[in-house]
C-alpha cells in the first residue's frame, strides 16, 4: 500500500492549475447513456474515480475513449445492470440508475458503495423515480426498477436537498414524458454544469442555478461536446495549502464565484484571496483567526470541505467549531490529526478545535477522500517528517498532488507499497 512522506514547514510559492471538478465529470459521464450519439467531454482530470465510472459504463456498452484530457463516449446500451464488484467502489455509480430507466426502461444496478463516511442513503433517488412512474424493489442488494412504458413528468419536492437525487433525476426527466418540476434541487455550481450538458444534447431545462428546476422531456438526445468547470473543491482545498503554509500560489483557473462560503470564511480567517485573469492568488499576510462553520447545501459551506478547513483552524488563533450537517460520521480524520498535536475535541455533529502554534510530523492513516487531504495540509505546515498511509483515497479525487504541490515547493514524495 503506497504512502506519501512529506517534510513541512515551508512556505509554498507558484502556480497550480487547477483540474476539471470530479464532482462534476461523474455525472457528465452517466450523460453518454442518454444518446446514441457520441458524447465529447473536455478539461477532464486523470482520477480514480472517473477509471471506475469509464469500466462501470463500459459494461453497460458505452465505450469511453481518452485522448490528453478529452474523454469521447459513444455506443448502444447493451446490459441494464451494475454490478457489485463496480458500484462497491464509488457511491456516484447509483448515477446510472436514472439515464437507464430513462432510455432502456429498466436498471438493475448495485447499492452503492465509496467512503465510509455515513449511510447517504438513496431513498430521494427511487422516490423520485417512482413518482416518474417506475416500479422499484430491493432484492439481494440490489435496485431492481422497471418502467415498461417509459417515464412520466411529475412534480417532485425534496425534503432536504440531495445533490445526487437532483443528478438522477434530472437526466431522467430530460426523457421523461411530460414536464418535471425538482423543488428544493440541490444548486451546486456541478448542477448547472450537467443541466448545460444536457441543454446542449437537446434537453429543454429551466431554472439553472435557482432551487426549482423545469424539464420539459423530449424523445432523444443528441451528441455534444462540453467542458467540465474547474474544481471548487480542489481549488478551496489548495487555498487552504496557500494559507497553512504562510505561503502565496496562483490557482490557475479557479473561479470565485464557485466557492461559495469557502470564500467569505477563508477571508474571515485572513486569507487573502484576489481575482486575476488567470484565476485566484491566496496568500496569508498575517496570523490565522479561528472561524465556526456548518457544513450546508450550496452556496453553504460544502462538507467535502470540513476536513480541510479543521486543519487550517488546527493552527489559527483561539477556537473555531465545526458542525457536519449533511454526513454524520465524517470526523474520523480528527484522531489522525491529533496525533500531528492537533487539539480537537469532537463530539456528536460538533468539534471544537483550539488553535496551537505548531504541529509537529508523524505517521497518520487517511480514511476517506477529503479527509486524507485534510493529513496533507497538517503534514505540509508540521515540523519534520509525516508520512500518509492509505493514499489511495487521495487519487480518487486529486490529480497530480506530489506534482502540484512539489511545483510550489513543497517536499513531498510518495513511497511505494513495500
Amino acid at each position: 500500500m503506497e504512502s506519501i512522506r512529506i517534510t513541512g514547514g515551508i512556505p509554498l510559492a507558484g502556480t497550480i492549475p487547477i483540474s476539471g471538478a470530479k464532482n462534476a465529470a461523474l455525472p457528465l459521464m452517466t450523460c453518454g447513456l442518454l444518446t446514441d450519439d457520441r458524447l465529447v467531454l473536455s478539461n477532464v482530470a486523470s482520477l480514480a474515480d472517473l477509471a471506475t465510472m469509464a469500466q462501470l459504463l463500459a459494461q453497460h456498452g458505452i465505450a469511453v475513449e481518452p485522448s490528453g484530457r478529452t474523454l469521447s463516449l459513444g455506443g448502444r446500451i447493451t446490459n441494464a445492470t451494475a454490478p457489485y464488484d463496480i458500484v462497491s467502489k464509488m457511491r456516484a455509480s447509483i448515477l446510472v440508475l436514472g439515464p437507464l430507466l430513462a432510455r432502456v426502461h429498466e436498471a438493475r444496478v448495485s447499492l452503492p458503495g465509496g467512503c465510509n463516511i455515513g449511510t447517504r442513503p438513496v431513498d430521494l433517488h427511487l422516490k423520485g423515480l417512482e413518482a416518474m412512474g417506475a416500479t422499484i424493489k430491493l432484492e439481494a442488494g440490489y435496485i431492481d426498477a422497471t418502467a415498461p412504458t417509459g417515464l412520466h413528468g411529475a412534480n417532485i419536492v425534496f425534503p432536504f436537498v440531495s445533490v445526487g437525487a437532483t443528478e438522477n433525476l434530472l437526466m431522467a426527466a430530460s426523457l421523461a414524458d411530460g414536464l418535471t418540476t425538482l423543488k428544493n434541487a440541490a444548486r451546486e455550481p456541478e448542477i448547472t454544469d450537467l443541466a448545460t450538458c444536457l441543454i446542449a444534447m437537446g434537453a429543454n431545462i429551466q431554472g439553472l442555478g435557482s432551487d426549482t428546476l423545469t424539464i420539459q422531456g423530449v424523445k432523444t438526445l443528441h451528441g455534444a461536446t462540453h467542458a467540465i468547470l474547474p474544481d471548487r473543491i480542489e481549488t478551496g482545498t489548495y487555498a487552504c495549502a496557500a494559507a497553512i503554509t504562510g505561503g502565496k500560489i496562483l490557482l490557475q483557473n479557479a473561479r470565485a464565484a464557485d466557492l461559495g462560503a469557502v470564500l467569505s470564511s477563508l477571508r474571515e480567517a485572513g486569507v487573502i484571496i484576489t481575482d486575476s485573469p488567470d484565476g485566484l492568488w491566496v496568500e496569508r499576510a498575517n496570523g490565522l483567526h479561528g472561524v465556526d462553520i456548518v457544513t450546508e447545501p450550496f452556496p453553504g459551506f460544502p462538507t467535502d470541505m470540513q476536513a480541510q478547513f479543521m486543519a487550517l483552524m488546527a493552527v489559527a488563533e483561539g477556537a473555531s467549531m465545526v458542525t457536519e450537517t449533511i454526513f454524520e460520521n465524517r470526523f474520523m480524520h480528527v484522531p489522525e490529526l491529533n496525533r500531528m498535536g492537533a487539539r480537537i475535541n469532537a463530539h456528536g455533529a460538533s468539534a471544537i478545535i483550539r488553535g496551537v502554534k505548531s504541529l509537529s510530523g508523524a505517521q497518520v492513516m487517511a480514511t476517506d477522500l477529503r479527509a486524507s487531504f485534510s493529513l496533507v495540509l497538517a503534514a505540509l505546515a508540521a515540523s519534520g517528517e509525516s508520512v500518509i498511509s492509505r493514499v489511495y483515497h487521495l487519487d480518487r479525487g486529486y490529480e497530480a498532488v506530489e506534482a502540484k504541490l512539489r511545483g510550489c515547493g513543497a517536499h513531498i514524495e510518495r513511497i511505494a507499497a513495500l
